[in-house]
């Protein structure tokens, strides 16, 4: 368990992830209204806790909910704001079982509510080494659609999932590849490179 002064430090550090202090957005995994099951104090000294996936980074989150909170599971909740009294960054194995299964339910909300920043993906990526392309990061995708998607943006840009699909021949699920590289991203700690997961150095 950290101490309080490391909880403070990781507020901060979470809080600046957008650069700008409370401006934090975040889907609700799950929420615990108990608190935590392993944290064995009496019910009394315990406040409800939730776990929260950021829409700017796919951070994660565990959230410490004020008592009157009202929430539930799929919410947006500002990490800044009145129903939160502090939260810290997690890992995907510090979930709970709830959380982790909503994981793809909640990256999908976000890209969807935002399609344009993840189409925009494929107008604005680029090389990572010689050899090797963020294109090449999605699943399914070779050099030879990489190569399709590059010829096809310099005609101009993606304007919709629709418009890629229609577009690059053969890459007939561009929405679909993003979320599965996203959910990928926010569950393995290991990956060489990340494209939409940010993480603190």
């Amino acid at each position: 368990m950290t101490d309080d002064a490391t909880d403070d430090d990781d507020e901060r550090a979470a809080t600046s992830e957008d650069g700008t202090e409370g401006g934090s957005v975040a889907v609700l995994l799950d929420v615990l209204p108990n608190g935590r099951p392993d944290d064995g104090r009496p019910g009394y000294q315990k406040s409800p806790v939730a776990y929260a996936l950021g829409t700017s980074s796919f951070r994660l989150y565990e959230l410490s909910l004020e008592e009157e909170a009202d929430v539930a599971v799929s919410d947006r909740i500002d990490l800044g704001g009145p129903a939160v009294s502090r939260y810290r960054e997690v890992t995907f194995d510090d979930l709970t079982r709830n959380a982790a299964a909503e994981i793809e339910y909640a990256v999908e909300a976000i890209v969807d509510a935002d399609e344009r920043r993840f189409v925009d993906f494929y107008n604005e990526a680029g090389p990572i080494t010689l050899r090797l392309h963020q294109l090449n990061l999605l699943p399914g995708i070779g050099k030879k659609l990489r190569n399709r998607v590059l010829d096809e943006r310099k005609r101009g840009p993606f304007e919709s999932f629709e418009e890629v699909s229609e577009r690059v021949s053969g890459l007939h699920r561009p929405r679909e590849v993003v979320l599965e590289r996203i959910v990928e991203e926010i569950r393995e700690d290991d990956l060489k490179y990340r494209t939409f997961v940010g993480r603190e150095e």
